[in-house]
């Protein structure tokens, strides 16, 4: 079932396009015939709506939280005694956060450079969500008898709360509205004031208040696991009784993994219905923007498997040809599973025994990339943020600009998610959530790329394992004389 559930996926975003079409057919029908759409048409949308955005996007935010806390920590504590690390780790981190920022950088000069999000189509988008927000303000007065907007034309909090209760965000209600009022509070912030309270307060929150917030705090979970793998590595030397402690963490990551296999075996149903609803509401031309999207993550990431063959070339000393022979297996099986976890075994295999890198690199270094390392991951969270941005920026419910410091922000937060991305199919769907809140994003417009997402992991997916691969041949062969290689 595993191996086909790419298939299913496939299948469930072609029989989506067929149903969504097929409403948005008999919608324009209706508008050009001047006559009421028909109601089943209505009742077909909310179970559309139901079952995809609501369902299956609160089942990702369910999860978030544990999933990071427990990935990082059991990634930390499976790395060997951290007095015996020595070199292999310290150059295989280097190689990781190296291979990371370029990667973000490269999205992120693509996505700035193309602005898929400023296409004719994806404007198209933007003035339906317009015309929808302007109707929002109607319906907003006429239920509370209070303006929508200020004085300064911004947005009200409590108009952003009533936003997001009808696009269905559960998080809007009740303590949650403080949220909604930095979004208006974030104009007139100076870059100082941004690093502060986006960066470094969130690193030093209370980690219970960062796995309980709603979204939780993505900053302080990472940081916090960091310190805990950490201690924990160290510790147990000296107190057996640490060992515990991650034997927990491990065990709780590998039942978060079996929840989101369970979570991921409705994926082809549920993105079926958010890509019906999607081209049900916006019609033929949203391939079109999405097909920009589409072609701006993929070229970035054709671009980053040069920088890393060249990598490769130049310090493993490993030509692309023996490389590609030696990795395709394991690249396959990550094409198709889109799980970096699953593929491991074949790909510790594949280095140890064609590549012939030392199985103590090897058994070091690529366990950790499977769970740290996700240069394709990290890549396509930066260029789906600015995407959307790009496309919703400045309307009433998203404040934020893209300027220096948002693109900063962008740029930090993708490196820090993506090491919290679980090595399984549709992980980056979770921490995209994340590096969406770091900017203040409302997470309802996330579902907008949902629908071409699978076919987007088996990229971002074979990107991460051949990253991790060209680590191992890296760092083997700046290691090759203390090895005996």
């Amino acid at each position: 079932m595993k191996g086909k559930l790419h298939n299913l996926i496939f299948l469930g975003m072609a029989l989506g396009v067929v149903v969504g079409l097929g409403l948005w057919w008999l919608k324009k029908q209706a508008v050009e015939a001047a006559v009421p759409e028909p109601a089943w048409i209505g009742t077909a949308m909310w179970w559309l709506d139901l079952f995809g955005p609501t369902i299956f996007m609160g089942a990702l935010k369910m999860i978030i939280a544990p999933l990071i806390l427990a990935s990082i920590v059991a990634g930390v504590t499976s790395l060997p005694n951290l007095s015996e690390l020595g070199a292999i780790g310290w150059k295989t981190m280097l190689y990781y956060v190296a291979t990371t920022t370029i990667a973000v950088i490269i999205g992120l000069v693509f996505v700035l450079t193309i602005k898929p999000g400023k296409t004719d189509a994806a404007q198209g988008v933007r003035n339906k969500r317009v015309a929808e927000l302007v109707q929002y303000r109607d319906q907003f007065h006429a239920q509370t008898d209070q303006d929508a907007l200020d004085a300064d034309g911004n947005a009200r909090p409590d108009f952003l709360a009533w936003i997001s209760v009808q696009e269905g965000e559960s998080g809007a209600r009740g303590q949650d509205a403080a949220k909604f009022h930095k979004l208006t509070g974030a104009k007139g912030r100076t870059a100082g004031d941004i690093f502060k309270d986006d960066i470094v307060r969130p690193l030093l929150t209370n980690p219970f208040a960062s796995v309980s917030a709603t979204p939780p705090n993505s900053l302080g979970i990472i940081f916090f696991a960091l310190l805990l793998g950490i201690a924990c590595t160290i510790t147990v030397a000296r107190v057996p009784a640490a060992g515990n402690v991650i034997a927990f963490f491990q065990g709780l990551n590998a039942v978060i993994m079996q929840v989101t296999h369970w979570l991921m075996s409705v994926a082809p149903f549920a993105i079926g219905c958010i890509m019906a609803k999607m081209v049900a509401q916006n019609g033929p031309g949203i391939f079109e923007t999405l097909g920009w999207y589409c072609a701006t993550v993929i070229g970035a990431i054709l671009v980053h498997v040069a920088v890393l063959v060249t990598i490769c070339a130049t310090i493993g000393k490993v030509g692309p040809i023996r490389l590609w022979k030696g990795i395709r297996e394991a690249w396959m099986i990550a094409f198709t599973t889109r799980s970096s976890a699953a593929t491991l075994p074949v790909t510790i295999a594949n280095v140890t025994e064609k590549l012939k890198v030392s199985p103590k690199v090897a058994n070091f270094s690529l366990p950790l990339g499977a769970t740290m390392n996700m240069d394709g991951t990290a890549l396509y969270e930066g260029v789906a943020i600015i995407f959307l941005i790009q496309i919703y920026g400045g309307l009433d419910d998203v404040t934020i600009a893209m300027t220096a410091m948002t693109t900063v922000l962008i740029f930090i937060t993708a490196v820090l998610a993506s090491v919290g991305a679980a090595a399984v199919p549709d992980a980056g769907l979770v921490t995209m959530v994340l590096v969406a809140s770091a900017v203040h994003l409302p997470i309802y417009y996330i579902p907008l790329i949902f629908a071409v997402d699978a076919f987007l992991d088996m990229f971002r997916t074979s990107t991460n394992v051949l990253g991790d691969t060209v680590g191992a041949v890296v760092v083997n062969r700046l290691e090759r004389r203390r090895l005996g290689d």
